[in-house]
């Protein structure tokens, strides 16, 4: 628990002032700090550039290392089976009569494909749509649970109630305000249709062909009825497995408005806790998902 105590201190000072908006007084700097914030108050460059070096919570925090958990959208992107597609249409762009560059594109896309938001909605009557969910469970710290060697041996393997005692046993706490990351190492078959969806085909015909890993009905129900987490996210094409027909573990998350995160890129490169997960979708009116950027700070002592 000392150890968890640190990650908490290192990470959530600066999120304290970023998130929460919170009043932070900082400690009385050397003598140098201080004639910089007072060369600031009188507007020289040299105090500015001297103020730089201070840092508030919010800038150390800003400055850390930030790692990118999405893939990038295009004609490449992989969508269900079911969908047509990432749409990009190229504008006439270029240098106009008025000597300025200038460019603007347009796109159309399916809600679900590519990294993307699941929202409530999706699966649960009534919950809430994209543009309702609370911004405080699209940010938090990122609890890991790293079930690659299963996934290798079992490509349809399902993510146990077991999977998340043993995360908890080995690092002393609950599953309580995280957003839980499942690490099936999928995501390094990106680019490759087959072998990531488990089939290349595509329409209706092609659905009870894939085969993926995911979570299972059972573990999403012990995780919304014993524990409290902010969000659900993977490294596969859907929170529930390949091979799933009833989608239990979209049904009970989306009923407990639970939001889930799918096509996860990068997870590998993550602490089993401690990184501060920032996920922000397309805010579509009434939207049953969208297209969703991920962005992870990993802790300073990284």
């Amino acid at each position: 628990m000392a150890r968890q105590s640190v990650v908490a201190a290192t990470v959530f000072s600066g999120l304290a002032a970023l998130v929460l908006a919170q009043s932070t007084v900082a400690p009385p700097q050397e003598s140098a700090d201080a004639e910089a914030v007072e060369d600031v108050v009188g507007g020289t460059a040299r105090g500015a550039a001297s103020a730089a070096g201070v840092g508030t919570p919010a800038a150390r925090f800003a400055a850390g290392t930030w790692l990118d958990l999405t893939h990038a959208f295009d004609a490449h992107t992989i969508y269900w089976p079911t969908e047509q597609g990432f749409q990009f249409e190229p504008g006439t762009n270029g240098p106009n009569p008025k000597g300025y560059y200038y460019a603007a594109n347009r796109f159309a896309t399916a809600e679900h494909g590519g990294t993307h938001l699941d929202a409530p909605r999706h699966f649960a009557e009534g919950r809430h749509t994209a543009d309702q969910i609370e911004p405080a469970r699209l940010v938090g710290e990122a609890a890991v649970i790293d079930v690659r060697e299963k996934c290798g041996a079992n490509p349809v393997y399902e993510v146990t109630p077991d999977d998340f005692v043993a995360w908890e046993q080995e690092h002393g706490r609950q599953l309580v305000d995280v957003i839980v990351l499942l690490r099936t190492g999928w995501s390094k078959r990106w680019g490759d249709r087959t072998a990531y969806l488990g089939t290349a085909a595509k329409g209706p015909e092609a659905v009870p062909l894939l085969r993926f890993p995911g979570l299972s009905p059972d573990a999403a129900k012990w995780l919304v009825e014993h524990r409290r987490v902010k969000a659900v996210g993977i490294d596969t094409a859907s929170i529930d497995h390949g091979p799933s027909t009833l989608f239990g573990s979209h049904v009970a998350l989306c009923k407990a408005d639970t939001p889930i995160f799918e096509n996860l890129d990068g997870l590998e490169q993550l602490p089993h806790e401690g990184s501060f997960v920032v996920a922000l979708p397309m805010k579509i009116a009434g939207g049953s998902g969208g297209p969703l950027r991920v962005l992870a700070r990993l802790p300073d002592d990284e």
